[in-house]
């Protein structure tokens, strides 16, 4: 190992080099800045992607599984999951957990940043939608973001750099349901480009996206943004597992302690920047406890590893008699629908879910798997065929619910369980709240009233639907009062001035919006201020 890293005062050092990793590192490193990032993972070649292999589904159960518990990779640290009702996912690699997701490139809405003041419950953000704006179209633009202006329901001025993708038969189709009962839809933006840009592809249309693109084509952050991050003069660690922050007799950070294959290391820099999402971040603030931080560091609140959201998804899948080449992608949702969105208390809870048609690739994820509470002769024998033919023309209408904030869902240290060099391990402790049930059970209905206006022959209902989504938000969130929050509105940690957090776990609310466009876009602003304070410095 470099012993330069030890010895040198870098200008920052980055831990986790998922999407605000990578940001930040790429930003700072543009700016002349000298910059660091620790990653426990490895690369994640696409040459290697389950989609490679004939047997894809079967292989993406192993090394690429979402739940690290599942996949017990060498990067991965165990979670103990004994205590909650949806156990979170994540991966470990560069890129981080974008090596998984489906690309769904959504924002917060106006009304997600007003929550207190509009329904009364939670709290409202620091910043406004207006704030955050110049910032989602900066990294909308670097990515090549693929997708329609005009939604109605954002302000003006959300306007995606790239032509969308193809609604195909099943965007056609599921539109179609959507304007006879006169709901809102649009085409759903993603952050995969329909044509090559920068680093990255065109679609191919696999339909693997979530078990990660072998084309090279989604805006994964390994892809989209750490070449140009390198390019810079950003520096790249793989296989190195942060165990503490350090601090000095003030109680300032001072940089990272991290372990690789055994060995112990110290990385010092003047601007320690914390990307390790949303139970991981915690996770490292509370092994980071200290004489002068003995609770944990940025912890003077009690809230670290508090309010954790994990927006838990339901679906109606229906199965049609036309073909509607269910099998082509990108896996995320073709359309979307904010409908009920907003909160309209006559519904019986606040805050609303966001929908999404997705298609239905893969025989064992949506053929056989939807069907295994069947009787066994229903599924396999002679009507094997028969719902093997269905999958390919079905219509998978999710549902994001806004999972709103509560201090009983939270990460701890567990006292027992830990990660292959000895760290102690998070729990999780997270329970459906009563909103929550009701507003899952409400978007139910009308994602059956959606296929049957649509004429779907058949319906499955998934309302706990497992291994959904890697939204790991809101445990260390933003404020603007020290008491009430970790960090200040540009993810400053109000205990630890130059301790800056930039992952989900800042999220006030979580919306019911996929996130990553949001943690893309709160962590360039965040970079932009570390900018400006090393620059005041200097």
């Amino acid at each position: 190992m470099d012993a330069a890293l030890e010895e040198d005062v870098y200008d920052a050092v980055i831990i986790g080099s998922g999407p605000s990793g990578a940001i930040t590192a790429h930003t700072l490193a543009v700016a002349g800045f000298r910059v660091i990032c620790l990653e426990q993972g490895d690369y994640a070649l696409p040459s290697d992607y389950a989609a490679n292999h004939d047997m894809w589904e079967i292989v993406a159960r192993g090394h690429w599984q979402a739940e690290p518990n599942r996949r017990g990779n060498p990067a991965d640290y165990p979670l103990n999951v004994s205590e909650t009702d949806l156990a979170p996912s994540m991966y470990n690699a560069v890129g981080g957990s974008t090596i998984h997701y489906s690309a769904l490139w959504s924002r917060l809405a106006p009304s997600d940043f007003r929550v207190r003041t509009l329904d009364g419950v939670a709290d409202d953000w620091p910043i406004s939608y207006d704030k955050l704006a110049p910032f989602y179209d900066e990294v909308d633009d670097f990515i090549g973001v693929s997708g329609v202006e005009g939604d109605t329901a954002y302000p003006e001025g959300l306007s995606p750099k790239l032509p969308p993708m193809p609604l195909g038969k099943l965007g056609l189709k599921a539109a179609g349901a959507m304007n006879e009962l006169g709901w809102h839809w649009w085409p759903h933006a993603n952050a995969i480009p329909s044509q090559k840009i920068g680093s990255l592809a065109a679609c191919a249309r696999w339909g693997t996206c979530i078990q990660g693109c072998p084309e090279g084509a989604k805006a994964s952050f390994d892809m989209a943004y750490w070449p140009a991050a390198i390019k810079a003069g950003a520096k790249l660690v793989t296989g190195a597992r942060v165990s503490r922050i350090t601090t000095d007799e003030s109680g300032a950070a001072t940089g990272a302690a991290w372990i690789s294959k055994g060995t112990q290391y110290h990385t010092r820099a003047k601007q320690v920047v914390v990307c390790a999402n949303g139970i991981g971040t915690p996770r490292l603030l509370l092994l980071s406890a200290s004489e002068q931080h003995p609770h944990g560091l940025a912890n003077s609140s009690g809230l670290v590893g508090k309010n954790l959201m994990l927006h838990p998804n339901c679906t109606v899948i229906g199965y049609y008699d036309e073909d509607l080449e269910s099998w082509r992608g990108p896996v995320g949702s073709v359309i979307s629908s904010m409908q009920f969105f907003e909160t309209d208390r006559s519904r019986g809870f606040v805050r609303g879910p966001k929908l999404h048609a997705c298609p239905t690739p893969g025989l064992l994820f949506n053929g056989i798997d939807p069907h295994r509470l069947l009787p066994f002769d229903a599924l396999w024998g002679a009507n094997f065929h028969q719902v093997i033919r269905d999958a390919r023309n079905a219509i998978f209408w999710g549902a994001n619910i806004d999972d709103l904030p509560e201090e009983s869902n939270r990460v701890t240290l567990d006292p027992d369980l830990c990660d292959g060099d000895g760290i102690p391990a998070p729990k999780i402790s997270y329970r459906y709240s009563e909103n929550t049930l009701k507003m899952r059970s409400y978007v139910m209905g009308k994602l059956v009233e959606i296929h049957k206006v649509a004429g779907a022959k058949k319906l499955v209902e998934i309302a706990d639907l497992k291994g959904e989504p890697g939204h790991l938000l809101g445990t260390g969130r933003m404020g603007q009062d020290a008491k009430t929050s970790v960090v200040d509105e540009y993810g400053r940690a109000h205990d630890v001035p130059n301790l800056v957090i930039s992952d989900g776990s800042i999220f006030v609310t979580g919306g019911a919006a996929n996130p990553t466009s949001t943690i893309a876009a709160l962590a360039l602003r965040n970079a932009k201020q570390v900018i400006a304070t090393l620059n005041e410095a200097n």
